[in-house]
């Protein structure tokens, strides 16, 4: 089955590690064979990687992308979610990290992507949260 994808003016993609820019105009593409594609919006670049589930999403993206590297990405998938379960007690979050294992198991790692995205909203709450009465802000006082 074909994959049809329009870009926008500017626009980057990742297809099997080439790097591809769309030209000034909006465009539509058609893949007609299985490829291994991410958006502009859902690549992460390694300076960005600065949060346990950034950490998680970063080599997961990577065996996506790079199936040489395998081996070296999934090690650093298996540490750091880990590392996570180790400390979340969120029972929807651990049954989140089990589905995108389970994913990554199966080699469906743009599901375990678009899983793993789901958690960066539980994480940015949790990162951002800051306990009453600990707060820097004079006017809670």
């Amino acid at each position: 089955m074909a994959l049809k994808i329009s870009l926008k003016p500017g626009e980057k993609i990742v297809v099997n590690g080439a790097v591809i820019v769309n030209g000034d105009r909006r465009s539509t593409l058609i893949l007609q064979n299985k490829v291994s594609l991410l958006r502009e919006k859902d690549i992460l670049l390694a300076e960005d990687v600065d949060t346990p589930v950034k950490h998680i999403y970063f080599p997961i993206m990577l065996m996506y992308m790079d199936e040489k590297g395998f081996n070296k990405y999934h090690e650093q998938y298996v540490l750091r979610m880990t590392e996570f379960l180790s400390v979340i007690e969120d029972p929807i979050v651990k049954a989140l990290c089990v589905a995108i294992s389970k994913d990554v198991m199966d080699s469906e790692f743009y599901r375990a992507l678009l899983k793993c995205k789901k958690m960066f909203e539980y994480e940015s709450e949790r990162l951002n949260y800051v306990p009453e009465g600990l707060s820097d802000n004079p006017e809670g006082q």
